[in-house]
């Protein structure tokens, strides 16, 4: 492609949205190249090094923070609807409804990665909950969680009784995770549902590369009470001080988990810090809470304003440069060597991923921008 046509793609003018939401799904974006290209890539000499571990270690944050922007997301659009006067049940039905088409595209990807895949990939794979139905049931959860919640609240404007709900359920999904994936397995139900609850698939134990209701909705959830606390009334007097606030918020909560982690007492029968712990949880939370006003203030100055973001715009078409890349990184059209190549040559592959997948992504804007008047 010549360099002036990708400067006319790069300069376009963003659409109209709220540019530190996008900067936080383009972060998760980046984490997410590098965690899946050195995971999928690397060989085993190179598995072993301590750059490797790294890199993995990065990779625990990608689905908390496009977990986390989901429920946030969720809770802005939900103001912007109860501001028009729609009813909570109207509210609650447009949200299950997103929650299921999600879903149901969750479910599509799985049907096309077997396609792809096929005369290797195990039917079993059709089953697998991966981010997308992760992302797709914690959306119907939310939805259902509010309309209860609005129902049974006396001050049906208020969003005190949300934001608690919301920090409630995620702080219930935190603690029970680990009785859920051990003691508490609820093995009576056929293993596609049970994987829903705990990622057991048809491996008779839960797997950690999966994506299930616990601890994963809850990171949702949380977002869900961040979000409507940022747009609240006296989050928008606040101002900046508002995200300062949820910074500091997220200090706090990083240094308690990290405390209760060391402490002699320990609650479960099993404790597994990386994959349940609910302590672990909170640490990824106070994380995102950090890097919120982080986003926040680097897109509201100057520079941010003015200059073209690849975060902010791969931020803009996540879900489908998560969808795409993953044929290229993991599946029968991988540009380089499964398991078979250097840090370097690997590094090489995340950087052609990168490129591919922003210009991809500004293809799509460009092309959505241009389909408008057309449409309308």
């Amino acid at each position: 492609m010549a360099p002036s046509l990708i400067l006319r793609l790069v300069a376009a003018p963003t659409a109209s949205r709220l540019a530190y939401v996008d900067w936080l799904r383009g972060l998760a974006c980046i984490l997410m190249f590098q965690t899946h290209c050195y995971d999928a890539w690397l060989s085993p000499e190179a598995r072993g090094t301590v750059f490797f571990k790294w890199s993995q270690i990065g990779g625990t944050l990608p689905a908390p923070l496009f977990l986390f922007m989901a429920g946030f997301s969720l809770a802005i659009v939900m103001q912007k609807l109860r501001s028009k006067n729609f009813r909570p049940s109207a509210i609650a039905l447009k949200t299950i409804r997103r929650g299921a088409e999600v879903l149901g595209l969750g479910l599509l990807f799985r049907l096309q990665e077997y396609v792809i895949s096929w005369g290797w990939a195990p039917k079993s794979d059709l089953a697998r909950v991966d981010v997308f139905n992760a992302i797709g049931v914690s959306i119907i959860l939310m939805g259902i969680t509010c309309w209860i919640v609005t129902a049974m609240s006396r001050d049906g404007g208020s969003l005190r009784a949300p934001v608690m709900a919301a920090a409630g359920v995620a702080f219930a999904i935190s603690l029970i995770t680990p009785m859920l994936w051990t003691v508490w397995r609820p093995t009576w139900l056929p293993w596609p549902l049970e994987s829903y609850v705990n990622g057991v698939h048809n491996l008779n134990q839960p797997q950690p590369w999966l994506f299930p209701i616990f601890p994963w909705a809850a990171f949702a959830f949380v977002g869900l009470a961040a979000g409507f606390s940022l747009h609240s009334g006296w989050a928008r007097r606040l101002n900046a001080a508002a995200f300062m606030l949820a910074g500091a918020a997220g200090a706090l909560i990083i240094l308690l988990a990290r405390s209760l982690d060391h402490s002699p007492f320990q609650l479960y029968p099993v404790y597994d810090f990386w994959h349940t712990s609910p302590n672990f949880f909170w640490i990824r939370v106070g994380i995102v809470l950090i890097i919120l006003p982080l986003s926040y203030f680097l897109c509201q100055s100057a520079a941010g304003r003015r200059t073209f973001s690849p975060l902010i715009q791969l931020g803009q078409t996540s879900l489908l440069v998560y969808w795409v890349h993953i044929e290229f990184v993991y599946g029968r059209y991988s540009i380089l060597t499964p398991r078979g190549v250097s840090i370097g040559k690997a590094s090489l592959g995340l950087l052609t991923i990168f490129i591919s997948m922003l210009l991809l992504s500004v293809l799509r804007t460009r092309l959505k921008r241009t389909a408008r008047p057309t449409a309308a």
